[in-house]
């Protein structure tokens, strides 16, 4: 692994931590979201590629306030982030994904919400699609009913079952203490994400955010979901280059999980999958 330049990170308030894998557009038009204009809080831009063979990390460079970190693997998005982490110095951190658009003050807003609420440890937005949908982007702790009840709203909301959206858009426009919220942009206390070892790197993409949000609450951090700061999310991207490869990165992640959290549900999980999605 090699970095863009050899420079010693000057302590400041918020490290913005992006993660790319092969998502070139998305990651120009999100690094120009973020200059248009900057933060007025003290920050840096540190950009994690995972060994992208489409220019990205070379595309990140044409901005001089940004510092990139090339990979020499795929590492996956929790490897990657931690990557990012260690190598910033920010006193926050915000995960943000590639394929987000952030509005002029956003970023500054979530970190008044962070302030305003002494007793959070980890912050997320509304999320919205390019149409200004809403995205269903914190839940609860994953379980199978809980699965069940998320899938089920996701898939409604999609499908734009008219009672399901009416249920989520009033869902997400009330103030929430989730028990998680999407990594797709997350901010957090740097020690409150050191205190937990940050992402737990078994999980190569997908519930890590969940994992890393389930420790933090381990330690007495509450997580809150906030709608008054939105930021755009075009999801999937990358992931819809390979969907065979992600699809299969989504059933590691959710065994880890189970195993992790649910270890005696995790063999019943893997027979559901055996049988049941491998035969379709």
């Amino acid at each position: 692994m090699t970095s863009s330049r050899e420079v010693v990170p000057v302590v400041t308030d918020l490290s913005i931590i992006i993660v790319s894998y092969n998502a070139r557009a998305d990651l120009e038009r999100c690094l120009a979201s973020l200059q248009e204009p900057a933060p007025a809080i003290s920050h840096e831009i540190v950009v994690v590629d995972n060994a992208s063979s489409d220019g990205s990390a070379d595309a990140a460079r044409r901005w001089p306030a940004v510092r990139v970190i090339e990979s020499d693997a795929n590492r996956g998005f929790a490897a990657a982030n931690n990557i990012g982490i260690r190598a910033s110095a920010g006193a926050h951190l915000l995960l943000l994904n590639s394929d987000t658009v952030v509005p002029a003050g956003a970023i500054d807003g979530l970190m008044r919400e962070l302030r305003t609420h002494p007793d959070a440890a980890v912050v997320g937005p509304r999320l919205v699609d390019a149409a200004g949908r809403a995205e269903l982007s914190f839940g609860r702790m994953m379980s199978p009913l809980n699965e069940l009840r998320q899938k089920r709203l996701e898939r409604g909301h999609a499908r734009r079952e008219p009672a399901i959206s009416r249920r989520v858009e009033d869902m997400t426009r009330h103030e929430q203490w989730p028990d998680w919220v999407s990594g797709a942009c997350l901010l957090v206390r740097r020690h409150d994400a050191e205190a937990v070892g940050l992402m737990d790197e078994r999980f190569f993409m997908y519930t890590e955010d969940v994992d890393f949000c389930a420790a933090i609450r381990a330690r007495g951090g509450r997580i809150l979901f906030t709608p008054a700061i939105e930021i755009v999310h075009i999801r999937g991207r990358s992931a819809s280059t390979a969907p065979a490869a992600t699809h299969a990165a989504y059933r590691r992640s959710h065994l880890a999980f189970y195993q992790k959290h649910h270890p005696g549900l995790a063999p019943l999980l893997r027979l559901y999958v055996r049988f049941f999605v491998h035969a379709r």
